[in-house]
């Protein structure tokens, strides 16, 4: 899945705010998230979707390591376990849910499905978090799945089944987002982040006996490796980024990683989107910064 580990918060954690180094730190972040779906879309053609996801979560369970050796263990005390492991089943979920659904549609098509998320985090907000909004945010949020539709057009004879993986995926997603604002004051983004990683790599490790196959090539393990270093230097530059900038300032820039999927869609896999996806995208796109937008008036409002 494209979008991070780390919660979105609608302030910045530090008094110290530099919003055009988080705004790099960002688009250079969703680059390197670009850089491991590609590569994850690469080693579908060889390797189980369970063992790809384990690789992927290889890096940030590295790094999860090394934090927690240089900032101590006392990280991994949460005053909601079962809600930190349940957030990490969700993010495991996904990772797998999305890399079936791309091993048979284009990366470009995929990555746009999964920005149906914030639209879901808003619908679930609503239900779950009794959050208030407003009826331009439910209009944004009908746009944006029109959007969805425009792209994977269900009934035009382009629609391929593989593409509810994406839904899914994008499912998960959003439901972890809700975890994070439940756990967002009673843990620290480190203990969520932690939680995740340990989570995940045990349930892909759990599972890959069964699944296991050796990859074929020198070529393959540094495509694997490579899929494990981008996706642990996308997590940590993300996290950076929300932790020097204030988040709703730097939110948009997740939309860059449909710019990055066509980028790498055409130069590995020569996959370019057409002009109904080039609209849908569009439409996604758009009501996607409105509710990001109307979310910083809620914010604004709230704080005065």
């Amino acid at each position: 899945m494209p979008q991070p580990s780390a919660p979105f918060r609608t302030a910045p954690p530090s008094p110290h705010v530099d919003n055009l180094r988080g705004i790099a730190l960002m688009l250079l972040g969703f680059f390197f998230f670009a850089a491991c779906d590609a590569q994850a879309k690469f080693l579908t053609d060889t390797l189980h979707p369970v063992q790809i996801v384990w690789f992927r979560m290889m890096g940030l369970f590295l790094g999860v390591v090394v934090f927690l050796g240089l900032r101590g263990l006392h990280h991994l005390r949460s005053a909601r376990p079962l809600l930190q492991i349940g957030r990490g089943l969700t993010a495991t979920v996904s990772a797998i849910s999305f890399i079936i659904g791309v091993s048979y549609v284009p990366l470009a098509d995929a990555v746009a499905v999964t920005f149906i998320a914030p639209f879901l985090v808003t619908i679930f907000g609503a239900l779950f978090l009794r959050e208030p909004v407003g009826p331009r945010r439910w209009i944004a949020v009908a746009v944006g799945f029109c959007g969805m539709l425009i792209v994977i057009r269900p009934g035009m004879g382009v629609f391929h089944p593989a593409i509810l993986f994406i839904v899914v995926a994008a499912f998960m997603f959003a439901f972890r987002q809700i975890l994070s604002r439940w756990l967002s004051g009673e843990d620290g983004i480190g203990t969520t982040i932690a939680y995740t990683s340990l989570t995940a790599t045990v349930v892909a490790t759990s599972m890959l006996p069964f699944v296991w196959v050796w990859p074929a090539d020198a070529r393959s393990w540094a495509v694997a490796a490579g899929l494990a270093a981008t996706a642990g230097l996308g997590e940590l530059l993300v996290i950076r980024a929300l932790a020097i900038a204030q988040a709703v300032v730097v939110a948009p820039m997740q939309y860059s990683m449909i710019l990055w999927g066509t980028f790498y869609g055409y130069i590995i896999f020569a996959d370019l989107p057409d002009q109904w996806t080039l609209t849908g995208c569009a439409i996604i796109v758009a009501s996607g910064l409105y509710t990001l937008h109307r979310e910083r008036v809620a914010a604004k409002r709230a704080a005065a």
